[in-house]
């Protein structure tokens, strides 16, 4: 039986990182050589943090809690792939196939996933703060609890994902496409929606929405940001006054979306020039005086 020698080497330094005997196959690709290898420097304990892993061919292999920090994985493809609890902290995924990954738990904090394809990917739970999603494929996939915050996801398609609980505060979602997207419970405070795709064309649109908001919600008594309403329905939070004063079309996004994913998808479709979601879980100072802003803007423009 022929073998080969097979090296992976650092991204940065060139060092090797890792080396081992592997038969030869006739035919065979380098992506799938490098797969190979990959697996048997994992199996074996080894460091891969800034190894040179592009075009790697992973292909449905077992990557449970793999130790990928900073890896370059470009072009990498990763599609059916365990990767659950796995360390991808800076990590280049760009254009990589993830398609249908299990990536539950991973840590992808800072990755670099741009144009990556993650259709049908699971990535509920996962940690994908400050990662970079632009134009990015996540048709289908589900980012339940997700930690999406300050994640940049412009022009991303997200048509069809599951963002149920997800938290997407101060994520930049310029231009994505959310058709079929599944928002309920969904934080998007702080998030930048301006020219989002297909936001749905039910969702009900408030004339002069940010004096609206605050005429009502500066009345006494009328703000509480403790709460998304009161029992007696005479007291919101800030979210709570947009759904309200958005009417039956209101109370019908808030049974699907839940109160804050609600709220965000009026308050972009009413003002598609908005460049933050509002803060919905600020104190009622620091509300009250963003809708007053906000407010005196309108009535200027």
């Amino acid at each position: 039986m022929a073998t080969e020698t097979f090296t992976i080497y650092n991204r940065w330094s060139g060092a090797a990182q890792f080396a081992c005997d592997l038969e030869t196959v006739a035919g065979e690709t380098a992506g799938r050589r490098l797969g190979r290898t990959v697996l048997e420097a994992l199996k074996s304990g080894a460091d891969l943090s800034d190894a040179y892993l592009s075009g790697a061919n992973l292909r449905g292999a077992y990557l449970s809690g793999a130790y990928l920090s900073g890896a370059d994985l470009r072009g990498a493809n990763l599609s059916d792939a365990d990767l659950r609890d796995a360390d991808l902290r800076g990590a280049n995924l760009r254009g990589a196939d993830l398609s249908d990954a299990y990536l539950s738990g991973a840590d992808l904090r800072g990755a670099n996933l741009r144009g990556a394809y993650l259709s049908g990917a699971y990535l509920s739970g996962a940690d994908l703060r400050g990662a970079n999603l632009s134009d990015a494929d996540l048709s289908d996939a589900d980012l339940s609890g997700a930690d999406l915050r300050g994640a940049y996801l412009s022009g991303a398609n997200l048509s069809g994902a599951y963002l149920s609980d997800a938290d997407l505060r101060g994520a930049y979602l310029s231009g994505a496409n959310l058709s079929g997207a599944y928002l309920s419970g969904a934080n998007l405070s702080g998030a930048n929606l301006s020219d989002a795709k297909n936001i749905p064309d039910f969702v009900p649109r408030i004339p002069d929405i940010h004096r609206a908001i605050y005429a009502a919600a500066s009345r006494p008594g009328a703000l509480d940001m403790g709460g998304w309403h009161n029992a007696c329905g005479t007291s919101h939070c800030r979210a709570g006054w947009v759904v309200t004063l958005a009417g039956d079309g209101g109370r019908v996004m808030e049974g699907c979306y839940g109160t804050p994913a609600a709220a965000a998808l009026i308050y972009q479709a009413s003002d598609p020039s908005l460049e933050r979601i509002p803060d919905f879980y600020c104190g009622d100072d620091e509300a009250l005086a963003d809708m007053a802003r906000l407010a005196g803007v309108e009535a200027q423009s």
